[in-house]
């Protein structure tokens, strides 16, 4: 088994002082984290698919006035 980290043990140990309705409070914040964190994925994956599509209207030479802006 690998061992943890010094920032895994001391979160390990913080964790350990709180009260159970704290602990819950910090599972929910790591879903939260973990929620937000996948939803900027999705909004990553989302903006890269639609690259090639919104090139093809924004690259044109009528609009190449606002390149330089």
């Amino acid at each position: 088994m690998q061992s943890l980290s010094n920032r895994e043990q001391q979160i390990i140990e913080k964790m350990r002082s709180l009260s159970v309705s704290q602990m819950i409070e910090v599972e929910d914040f790591i879903g939260f984290l973990r929620q937000r964190r996948e939803h900027r994925q999705a909004v990553l994956a989302a903006t890269q698919l639609s690259e090639p599509a919104f090139a093809q209207i924004w690259d044109n030479s009528d609009d190449a006035v606002y390149d330089d802006l």
